[in-house]
């Protein structure tokens, strides 16, 4: 995997519970990374046919691994505006180089009134 490859930016963020000073407790984003990422959208290829067991992903992301940082199935990927709820993490071929995630797509719910 080049740089050439990873021409897209995303940002690895977790979400937690804030409490303010007046005792309410809301989720705030922190963000634990911003690296390059190869994004590769749901599509026909042999890749994903192989895949077939992580029905629900809709996107791939391939990025250099993070010293220090394990991705988990906690972290969410944010890259042009969208959110990405992280299910599957492997490291690719084993070296501990590169991080390969199988994310899903977060669409917001509208209420109809």
């Amino acid at each position: 995997m080049s740089f050439g490859k990873m021409n897209g930016f995303a940002d690895i963020i977790i979400t937690k519970k804030v409490k303010d000073s007046e005792g309410f407790t809301t989720m705030a984003d922190e963000v634990l990374a911003s690296v390059r990422v190869y994004r590769e959208g749901r599509h026909g290829s042999q890749r994903w046919a192989n895949l077939a067991a992580f029905s629900e992903a809709t996107d791939l992301f391939r990025f250099r691994s993070i010293p220090g940082l394990v991705i988990t199935t906690d972290h969410i990927i944010v890259t042009d505006g969208e959110r990405f709820e992280v299910t599957s993490v492997e490291d690719v071929k084993g070296r501990g180089m590169y991080t390969e995630v199988l994310a899903k797509k977060v669409v917001a719910t509208v209420g109809k009134g």
